[in-house]
């Protein structure tokens, strides 16, 4: 069977830790530079939740920048405007991860349609796969910003079935954020988490993903699976 892969892109294709070396040429501390990143994705992502729910839409970078705003605040940071602009700047070239490239060839190899998936405008999204090297490879963008809001909300993910022309017992999420595989196992998508890390833990809501890898270069021999039941 062929499925409808839908690729959260933030943490999933493209490594957000990896704003971590523009900030240590800016942060002499290793362990300060490791916490500010740390500090700035949570934030980033704390603020597309409670922005969400407010029904207060912004673009992604806008947050993005805030939470930056807010670590320059919080660790006490000398960082002009100069230092500001260069980190947002470094944020839209991020790099993907080492398995993104492999694991998405051998899926539309074996037929599935791929699309990117994300709460990052259809701009940011584009020059970000562009970058990596990988935008040749899915099908669409599909961004939150066409219904105004953000993942985990349910409008979302029926939105990327719309865009898509998929239907939700068809599709899978593809995420490293337990937040997002949460979102689409609630509405009705199946789901793989993407755990790269055993110290990631996912969130004991009582919802577990349809599967779980390790990268995503296991994944087509589990859709294949999938498939034959």
């Amino acid at each position: 069977m062929k499925y409808t892969l839908a690729f959260d892109v933030y943490g999933t294709l493209i490594n957000t830790a990896g704003i971590f070396n523009a900030l240590s040429q800016l942060i002499p501390n290793e362990d300060t530079a490791k916490r500010v990143t740390d500090t700035w994705r949570n934030k980033q992502l704390e603020y597309s939740f409670r922005r969400g729910l407010m029904g207060s839409y912004v673009d992604f970078s806008i947050f993005t920048k805030d939470a930056l705003q807010f670590c320059v605040e919080a660790y006490q940071l000398d960082f002009g405007e100069a230092e500001i602009d260069r980190l947002l700047e470094e944020y839209t070239v991020l790099p993907p991860f080492d398995d993104a490239l492999a694991g998405i060839t051998e899926l539309k190899r074996a037929g599935h349609h791929l699309y990117a998936f994300s709460n990052g405008s259809t701009s940011a999204i584009k020059k970000l796969l562009t970058n990596a090297k990988i935008d040749t490879m899915f099908e669409g963008i599909v961004s939150m910003e066409g219904v105004k809001t953000f993942k985990p909300n349910p409008m979302g993910y029926r939105y990327f079935n719309e865009q898509s022309g998929s239907k939700k017992e068809a599709s899978w999420l593809i995420s490293s954020n337990s937040f997002d595989v949460i979102g689409a196992m609630a509405y009705g998508m199946h789901s793989a988490w993407v755990r790269r890390s055993t110290a990631h833990i996912f969130d004991p809501w009582g919802i577990e993903p349809t599967q779980v890898i390790g990268n995503l270069m296991e994944l087509p021999k589990v859709l294949e699976k999938s498939g034959m039941k």
